[in-house]
């Protein structure tokens, strides 16, 4: 089951009137926003969170960078709709998108609907890896009691993932996270000077 968080009313707000915004979707290289044959509505908002796997010790390793929305047009989600921080600390659109990021996040939600226990769903940024996953944070079951003590957090990678990393499989973080981290590692030094053997 999952438990979204309401996204910032500045944040709807502000997607709702690019929406209502010709020149803000003409303007978007969003064919499928221009092309819609009904109406357009932001809904699953997310919280995206961007990790970095290279942080240095005792620096926070994922902080809040904003809020996407899917956009739906009837019975399906045709792009998505970003929101940023803007100086006062409150939230502003940023731009429209559309591409298999979409329907891999649909996809997901759907996927994580059928996990047993109660879920809070982000999205997880890893610009180090051009990845995204969704992650699920436990959250206290429907008559608020808090999560057992085998819950922990899931991530399930969007397609396209990483190579060798499945898309749409579930992973607990804790096993995930590490495997990430070693994508990172430079490649193993070659000296092309020394001798062959």
């Amino acid at each position: 089951m999952l438990r979204s968080s309401p996204a910032p009313a500045p944040a709807l707000r502000s997607v709702l009137a690019a929406l209502g915004s010709p020149t803000a979707v003409h303007a978007a290289r969003t064919p499928a926003l221009r092309t819609a044959p009904g109406p357009l509505s932001p809904e699953l908002p997310l919280p995206v969170h961007l990790l970095r796997l290279s942080a240095a010790p005792g620096q926070p390793r994922t902080r809040l960078v904003g809020w996407r929305f899917l956009i739906r047009c009837g019975d399906r989600a045709v792009a998505a709709a970003e929101t940023v921080p803007d100086p006062d600390g409150d939230w502003t659109f940023s731009h429209f998108f559309e591409g298999p990021y979409v329907t891999a996040t649909e996809r997901a939600l759907a996927q994580a609907e059928a996990l047993p226990g109660a879920y809070q769903p982000r999205l997880l940024s890893v610009p180090e890896l051009y990845t995204l996953a969704l992650w699920l944070r436990p959250e206290p079951d429907a008559d608020g009691a808090e999560p057992d003590a085998d819950a922990v957090d899931v991530l399930v990678p969007l397609a396209p993932a990483p190579p060798g990393i499945a898309a749409h499989r579930p992973y607990r973080a804790a096993d995930l996270l590490p495997v990430l981290s070693t994508r990172l590692a430079p490649p193993p030094f070659f000296d092309a000077e020394a001798p062959a053997a």
